[in-house]
């Protein structure tokens, strides 16, 4: 069985500096991604002001429902709640979904986050996938880093296919040591990234370990830092690509990352 699948943090579907809505032009970029299961961050549920002040530019739908449109089921967990609408992560999936439950994992006031886990029966296999925005500060990443290796162990089978994607705002990669060690995942581009490139076939050849990175997705216009993660257990990674340049430069601060499975 294979699968395609994309992370991506849409910015609530408006442009960085002026707040102009760009999520149409989102939908069709992902529509062209073709990916069977798709971890979004950062998805407005509700904003009152913006659907006032741009009311042909803005979906009367949510978000999430708007860009599942009929190709997709749609799963959406609420993290921020302020007067004037909400926001959170969303799983879309071809494949319904069984169950889907939210967990606040917010280290502090000022930062509301959370765990989306759902459950996609895939041709009679439950595969668990987690949709993750962990926080700016290290400590707090560390101890949501923490709550979500509690949240798998706790809600999934150990024997279970597992996928957990989305931003994790880990640009020091202190994180994935401890996932691997912990759940026994592996990031994508362990398989097809830095250790299988012309660097890692030397430090392979010279004895060494290959370095493991994950890839470079913000900002979306030059990609400098490594802040959006693919985390598999139980599937081997066929390709893994970030989507650089052209609109996808235009659409979001993050460039998305697409990777096509397979089920072990």
């Amino acid at each position: 069985m294979k699968l395609r699948i994309a992370t991506y943090n849409i910015h609530k579907g408006v442009t960085s500096f002026s707040g102009r809505p760009r999520i149409h032009a989102l939908k069709q970029a992902l529509a062209q991604l073709d990916a069977d299961l798709v971890f979004l961050q950062e998805v407005q549920g509700r904003h009152d002001r913006i659907a006032l002040r741009h009311a042909a530019l803005w979906p009367q739908q949510a978000q999430h429902e708007y860009l599942a449109g009929e190709s997709h089921h749609a799963a959406y967990g609420v993290n921020a709640v302020y007067d004037h609408g909400h926001h959170g992560n969303a799983l879309l999936s071809r494949f319904s979904i069984a169950s889907a439950r939210n967990q606040d994992v917010s280290d502090h006031a000022y930062e509301s986050r959370g765990i989306l886990h759902c459950v996609v029966d895939i041709e009679g296999v439950s595969v668990h996938c987690y949709v993750i925005h962990l926080g700016l500060f290290a400590g707090g990443r560390r101890r949501q880093t923490a709550a979500l290796i509690e949240a798998v162990r706790a809600s999934s089978p150990p024997d279970a296919p597992v996928i957990i994607a989305g931003d994790f705002n880990d640009w020091g990669n202190k994180l994935s040591e401890f996932l691997r060690i912990r759940l026994g995942v592996s990031e994508v581009f362990e398989q097809h990234g830095s250790a299988h490139g012309l660097m890692g076939y030397l430090r392979k050849l010279g004895g060494m370990q290959p370095v493991i990175q994950p890839a470079r997705t913000f900002p979306a216009s030059l990609p400098m830092l490594r802040l959006d993660r693919i985390y598999l257990r139980g599937f081997e990674v066929e390709s893994a690509e970030v989507m650089r340049g052209g609109l996808w430069a235009n659409l979001s601060d993050h460039a998305p990352i697409v990777s096509t499975l397979r089920l072990k």
